[in-house]
């Protein structure tokens, strides 16, 4: 457990807190000394996932059920992180929705969901003397690249509503900041996160067919599904299928825990690149998810989809020299973590106790 800045003092509040990724880094404050209060209206995630951190950390989370765009609700939050832990010294802000398909037939509710969030947090920050925020950004601003890996200073276009409201959100902390300057903002852009808590425990579950590879990929060995679509076999890539830089989920969450280290730190915002530097092919990830599970995935391919790309992976330079962090984790720890929490979890959190 590492030693906690001054500045530190107060507690972290997570919104989004029993998703994928905002429970992860959850637990990885917790490992690293931050006291935690989340929020989550559960509309996404499920509530075994404080039954799940319970185990994983020996402490019962502090929780509260609610929509982030509600002001009571984030007061509530604040008042909370008072009461037991001399207030709230940051915010990371994971609420949203996040589905680039979804964005597209649901335009306005993502605008609303996920602008109207945050700003309803920066409002209840503001109104409680709170100034560092960690924003959950994406690699969907930079659209179609120009050129790999994408640094920060590539040029931001995004192609869809949720990448729009991704962009948004940064452009709004900027100006925020830019107008007062006792803001500290950290804008994370991830790339692609995969994989599970080495436990087992926690991972992701996704409500339906799900939107993104890997899960997809668990599903096929598990038995759910019969095949894997692979849209496209004649991108300018080695083997024809799409390159994505993945990143495992728990180095995502260290990622956090960096980035808050640093606005403490340092007093100052950043903007960097969550990623390994690492392109993967969809086929390679099929295979090492082989290995991993000893199961088959059958791979049934299909013409490409609009608006996919080629490839798109991560310069993670900068987030080294500044945070002092790098992905440790590669695609066949990736694969054999993701497979854990499947195997142990076929129907996710649904599955019942473990």
């Amino acid at each position: 457990m590492s030693t906690l800045p001054e500045s530190a003092k107060g507690c972290v509040l997570l919104t989004g807190a029993t998703g994928y990724i905002g429970s992860h880094t959850w637990l990885a404050l917790l490992q690293s000394g931050y006291q935690v209060v989340g929020v989550d209206s559960l509309v996404n995630s499920s509530p075994v996932v404080l039954d799940r951190l319970t185990q994983l950390s020996g402490q019962t989370p502090h929780f509260v059920q609610g929509d982030v765009r509600d002001a009571q609700v984030m007061d509530a939050c604040f008042a909370l992180g008072q009461r037991l832990h001399g207030g709230v010294a940051a915010v990371v802000h994971f609420a949203a929705l996040k589905a680039v398909g979804e964005s597209v037939d649901w335009p306005l509710d993502y605008f609303e969901n996920n602008l109207g969030g945050l700003l309803s947090v920066c409002q209840a920050m503001k109104r409680h003397g709170c100034r560092k925020v960690v924003f959950s950004s994406s690699a969907t601003v930079y659209g179609k690249p120009d050129a790999l890996p994408i640094t920060e200073d590539a040029p931001l276009r995004v192609t869809n509503p949720y990448g729009q409201t991704k962009l948004m959100g940064e452009e709004i902390l900027r100006e925020l900041e830019r107008c007062d300057a006792s803001w500290q903002v950290a804008c994370l852009r991830y790339f692609n996160p995969v994989g599970a808590h080495e436990s087992g425990l926690i991972g992701e579950d996704p409500r339906g067919i799900p939107n993104n590879l890997m899960p997809y990929v668990a599903q096929v060995a598990v038995g759910h599904r019969a095949h894997l679509n692979v849209f496209g076999r004649d991108y300018d890539t080695p083997d024809g299928t799409g390159v994505r830089d993945y990143i495992h989920v728990c180095d995502l969450a260290e990622g956090h825990v960096a980035a808050l280290r640093y606005l403490f730190d340092h007093q100052q915002s950043l903007t960097v690149n969550l990623g390994t530097g690492q392109g993967y092919s969809v086929v390679d990830v099929a295979q090492a998810y082989e290995r991993a599970s000893g199961r088959p995935v059958p791979l049934v391919f299909a013409e490409r989809r609009p608006g996919d790309i080629d490839a798109c992976y991560a310069d993670p330079e900068r987030a080294a020299a500044t945070m002092g962090w790098r992905a440790t984790r590669g695609l066949d720890q990736m694969c054999a973590d993701s497979w854990r929490w499947q195997s142990m979890n076929p129907d996710g959190f649904g599955s019942g106790p473990l």
